[in-house]
């Protein structure tokens, strides 16, 4: 289960930068810091990627289904989690790559969870569950369509969703591998037991058989005797 510490490097990274970017404070600490303001755009290279604070209240990539969803997408995503969780553990003696798409996909999951779940709380703007997602990275190179609905530019997203997609992507990549994996090895041991056992198996019929042809023999000797 070491994998695991994929997770927890993605739950940790997907958060600190969140935090980075929306900003937060610690009374009893003592500290503070302001991160960007909602809306806020940062240049990295260009027009091509920026760093552009926004707060979505849906799913993955801005995707938004709407309020009366929220408390069922995220009692779904923490399902999900645990599912997931579970799922790594049966899973935990496959392939590497198997096992760390699973652990990506799950730390993704667990980072969007924890936003949903806890900033409305945090950042006193709402009850617990209905959270919003802090999105940051921005690109904009090509037009396309997801969920039916059309975008001339790619969605702002963030750590967790990078590490979902990464996950997603390792396992289309290495489908037949894994699917290969499902089935077991032939035991040696026993099949070459199976084998003897038909070697005997034949030895026996072949001396009946003999058996058989010496009994007609004496059989068609006696007649001629007689």
């Amino acid at each position: 289960m070491r994998v695991i510490y994929f997770t927890f490097g993605v739950i940790f990274i997907d958060q600190v930068s969140k935090f980075y970017i929306k900003g937060i404070k610690i009374p009893f600490l003592n500290f503070s810091f302001s991160g960007m303001y909602p809306g806020e755009s940062i240049s990295v290279i260009g027009n091509l990627f920026k760093i552009t604070f926004i707060e979505n209240p849906g799913m993955a990539f801005g995707f938004n289904p709407g309020s009366e969803f929220k408390l069922w997408i995220s009692i779904f995503s923490l399902i999900a989690s645990i599912g997931l969780l579970v799922y790594l553990y049966i899973e935990r003696n496959k392939s590497l790559s198997l096992r760390i798409a699973l652990a990506m996909i799950l730390g993704g999951a667990i980072g969007n969870l924890i936003d949903r779940t806890f900033y409305g709380i945090i950042y006193d703007y709402a009850p617990i569950f209905y959270g919003k997602v802090v999105d940051f990275f921005d690109f904009d190179f090509f037009k396309f369509t997801i969920f039916g609905r059309n975008y001339d530019r790619w969605p702002i997203f963030n750590v967790a969703d990078a590490s979902v997609t990464i996950g997603v992507f390792i396992l289309l990549l290495f489908y037949r591998h894994h699917t290969k994996e499902g089935i077991e090895p032939v035991d040696e041991e026993l099949l070459t037991t199976s084998e003897k056992i038909n070697g005997n198996l034949n030895e026996v019929m072949d001396d009946e058989k003999n058996a058989g042809n010496d009994l007609a023999g004496r059989t068609e000797d006696d007649q001629t005797d007689k």
